[in-house]
């Protein structure tokens, strides 16, 4: 009878280590682009996830996640379709935390992602096209739509005493997209919008751009853009010229590299970013503090519970087959179930092997809606004593 108990066992412990997995998870960021500067950051927040899941041992009878990465220049279509479809045929990820930008998104997750059947989770790709595109039920989105950030951003503009701008935008799905969100948001509160005009990045002058700006007018100016790019072009002609003094950010443009760049000029400069306060952001600074790299950095917290969600799903599924555990994601992701914060993604995991529902809150309150997009929070900066200060969230 001990003979044959221990042989049980022993068959027990080989079935188990028989279903452990090596599973490759793709990051598709731009390494290299307009948003390089936040990056590594994001890239960091994905992998911090990763490590948790794989040093828990709870993943799928012991499955380890080993992160690949590419660089998809996050405003380069054909780039992006090229990164990601190495990811996809040549390393066999098995899900994907990116894109990172809106159009680069939208080409790699129609030519890729769907036709591929592989699940894509961006932490930063915001625009308001992403909500209706046909999905397949491959896509969500940790970052809010840029629909709702053009609500916040003109509240934030009035409440501040801001009655008419002129709004400039990078040439993108982005920056179109959010554009013209703030525009109808702002004009329906009772604001006005002197002028509404795109400018591409990557120019040496943006003096042409400014002066149509200027000559249209307004108490300040709403820059769409990026702050590695355009974005800083058009404030730097603005600020030379005495076009504006005051400029109205948003996620593209909440940087440290704008401090860098302009210190004091900013003085009376103010904007916002998708973020959150409260327990799990506290404690993903404190992991990501540990780890090495800014927990608070634009959509690092975004891609920590982009790359815990896949996993999450995974471990609910019972698979890593992305056609399978796609239909999970929305599940571990709202109530009711038990709370998870970061940290916390070896219990999350214990609690779904046992048959008991989890919401996952994360690094930054998700809670997602249809079609799979957080409901989203803001934090509402300002720039004063040329360092970029949190003012509050909404």
């Amino acid at each position: 009878m001990k003979k044959l108990l221990l042989a049980s066992v022993a068959g027990a412990m080989f079935a188990g280590a028989a279903g452990a997995e090596d599973i490759k998870l793709g990051i598709s960021l731009g390494l290299t682009g307009p948003l390089e500067s936040i990056a590594p950051a994001i890239q960091k927040g994905a992998e911090l996830a990763m490590k948790e899941v794989t040093d828990s041992g709870k993943l799928l009878d012991g499955s380890k996640i080993a992160p690949v990465a590419a660089d998809n220049t996050c405003v380069d279509a054909a780039a992006s379709v090229a990164a990601v479809e190495r990811l996809v045929t040549s390393e066999g990820v098995k899900g994907i935390m990116g894109g990172m930008c809106s159009g680069e998104t939208i080409a790699s997750l129609e030519k890729v992602g769907v036709p591929n059947g592989v699940v894509m989770i961006s932490p930063s790709a915001t625009s308001p096209a992403l909500s209706t595109i046909d999905d397949k039920g491959f896509f969500f989105r940790t970052a809010p739509s840029d629909a709702r950030q053009g609500e916040v951003m003109a509240d934030i503009a009035l409440s501040r005493g801001v009655k008419s701008v002129a709004v400039t935008y990078t040439n993108n799905d982005y920056g179109k997209g959010l554009a013209d969100s703030f525009a109808n948001a702002y004009k329906a509160k009772g604001g006005t919008v002197t002028i509404v005009a795109g400018h591409d990045d990557g120019k040496a002058d943006y003096s042409a751009e400014v002066a149509a700006l200027a000559a249209a007018g307004g108490d300040a100016l709403v820059v769409a853009g990026y702050a590695d790019q355009g974005g800083s072009g058009v404030i730097q002609g603005s600020l030379d010229t005495g076009a504006f003094e005051t400029f109205v950010l948003p996620d593209g443009m909440v940087n440290d590299v704008l401090v860098t760049k302009f210190g004091t000029a900013l003085e009376t400069s103010f904007g916002q970013n998708p973020s959150a306060e409260g327990d799990g952001h506290d404690k993903f600074a404190e992991l990501a503090k540990a780890a090495g790299f800014d927990g608070t950095s634009a959509y690092s917290g975004e891609a920590y519970d982009a790359a815990a969600l896949i996993m999450l799903a995974m471990q609910a599924a019972k698979t890593s087959d992305p056609k399978v555990y796609k239909d999970k994601v929305m599940e571990v992701a709202i109530a009711p179930g038990e709370k998870i914060y970061p940290g916390e993604l070896a219990k999350a995991l214990e609690l779904i092997a046992a048959g008991q529902d989890v919401d996952y809150v994360g690094a930054t309150a998700v809670e997602l809606v249809e079609p799979g997009e957080s409901a989203g929070v803001y934090r509402e900066v300002d720039f004063k004593g040329g360092k970029l200060n949190v003012i509050g969230f909404r």
